[in-house]
């Protein structure tokens, strides 16, 4: 049985209010199995859900992704994806693509900072885990080469 999540609307308040001031793109709070996270969106600010852990069902899930061979390229900040130059343009890269050490495969967006991901290796783009314009998590797994 789910134990009831109580809800702080102050301290919802208060991460609010961290995040206007410091600029931050989003906040997570977490205590035990229960998170409370706080994404801004423009000048508003939106509040997940809270989320119970799953119990049992999750390493079983993870257990049955498809294993990605090659070298993961693991995103080092928190941000926004961007798989071209400017909106309309070519992605940097695409699955098959050779590239070189240091070519750019996307750029992460944080804090209004543009920041290129370079391939840590030459090889060939495998895999791309990510969509243009969408969010992405510090070490989530970006592009995999082979």
């Amino acid at each position: 049985m789910a134990n009831k999540f109580d809800l702080d609307i102050n301290a919802i308040r208060e991460l609010a209010k961290i995040l206007e001031e410091t600029g931050l793109s989003e906040i997570e709070y977490a205590e035990g199995d229960r998170k409370l996270r706080c994404v801004a969106q423009g000048k508003t600010v939106q509040v997940a859900a809270p989320v119970m852990a799953a119990p049992a069902a999750a390493p079983v899930a993870a257990a049955a992704a498809p294993a990605l061979s090659g070298t993961p390229v693991p995103s080092p900040m928190v941000g926004t994806v961007y798989m071209s130059s400017s909106p309309g343009a070519a992605p940097f890269v695409k699955v098959g693509d050779k590239v070189k050490q240091g070519d750019t495969l996307l750029i992460i967006e944080a804090m209004k900072v543009m920041n290129p991901i370079k391939a840590p290796k030459a090889g060939t783009v495998a895999h791309i885990l990510v969509e243009d314009t969408k969010p992405v998590e510090f070490g989530e797994t970006l592009v995999v080469i082979e």
